[in-house]
């Protein structure tokens, strides 16, 4: 099958992610600030050096456009926390050494090309660090196009009281999900319309993520009755794929209107959605463009759908907006 070798090294080496921040997540660790006043954690460090290392290593000509930069943990100040990095590094990479950690994770700094990855390690920091849903986030891109994307949201619940769902697409070949825990990758479908009980929509925890008053509107406007359900990360991606909700919405904020949103912040959950049946555009339903840098500046906020209420809601967008 066509990317049949990437999408199991993608699988794999988000297993592995996962299990690391899993691991940083039991001893509730305290986070770090970035420059732009994000939190970044032991974790988003971890698991971008995993994932970058196993990239490098069966994919040496592909870049990786990646969330985090070890220009931070490199400083005097940090040397404690690279130590902390380097350990849980170790659980799965023994002999892993502090100056390879940093040299993986810094492999996540390549440039958009005609073929590349795009990574975010922990996409949701702050819900991880609330003991609530986070995704690592991996998808490969060529040609502008997302080719395979993979999902592990280790807070998902599922049914066997073991939490922690992988979500796995690639193009032309459906999508599909199973258990962190172990188990058989099962097909997965959008929402259809006569399922009334899964007609809801999702939108981000953090209120500075979007306009909510304006996705509830719209939402409503596309017969959507139920509350918004509150969610951090991709994970909203896997909840939308696999028919648990028919929208999700991230609409710009009055705050920051011209906020571009980042390629890793969409890209594999995009494609998982797709490939269930699902449709993703920006607010004026163009394609999201992963063609040509890591900001997508031609486009304005995120429309994820079942398709079936997509032009539905992009009708409601553009009349609230006029």
């Amino acid at each position: 099958m066509a990317y049949d070798r990437e999408k199991q090294i993608a699988i794999e080496s988000a297993l592995a992610a996962a299990k690391l921040c899993e691991q940083v997540r039991g001893n509730i660790p305290p986070a770090m600030e970035k420059g732009d006043k994000s939190p970044v954690t032991i974790a988003d460090y971890g698991a971008q050096a995993l994932i970058c290392k196993v990239l490098a290593e069966a994919f040496p000509d592909d870049p990786v456009v990646g969330e985090e930069d070890a220009t931070d943990l490199q400083t005097p100040e940090m040397a404690e926390n690279l130590t902390k990095v380097t350990n849980y590094v170790k659980e799965q990479i023994t002999d892993a050494t502090p100056e390879q950690v940093v040299q993986w994770i810094n492999q996540g700094n390549g440039k958009v090309g005609p073929r590349y990855w795009t990574l975010d390690p922990i996409d949701g920091t702050k819900g991880f660090l609330r003991q609530d849903q986070y995704a690592v986030a991996l998808a490969l891109v060529e040609g502008g196009e997302v080719k395979v994307g993979v999902l592990a949201c280790p807070a998902m619940p599922v049914e066997n009281n073991k939490p922690g769902m992988l979500y796995v697409a690639v193009r032309g070949e459906g999508a599909a999900m199973m258990p962190i825990a172990g188990g058989e990758l099962t097909p997965i479908k959008v929402v259809q319309a006569d399922d009334t009980a899964n007609l809801r929509f999702v939108e981000s925890v953090e209120s500075s993520h979007g306009d909510q008053d304006r996705q509830n509107a719209v939402a409503k406007a596309a017969g959507i009755t139920e509350p918004s359900v509150r969610v951090d990360s991709q994970a909203k991606y896997g909840i939308v794929a696999s028919g648990k909700a028919a929208l999700y919405l991230r609409l710009p904020s009055p705050k920051s209107p011209n906020y571009r949103e980042n390629i890793w912040d969409h890209a594999a959950g995009a494609i998982v959605v797709e490939e269930a049946g699902g449709r993703v555009t920006d607010i004026n339903g163009k394609p999201l463009n992963f063609a040509d840098g890591s900001k997508m500046v031609d486009n304005r906020g995120v429309v994820v759908s079942n398709g079936i209420i997509h032009d539905q809601v992009l009708s409601a967008l553009q009349s609230f907006s006029s």
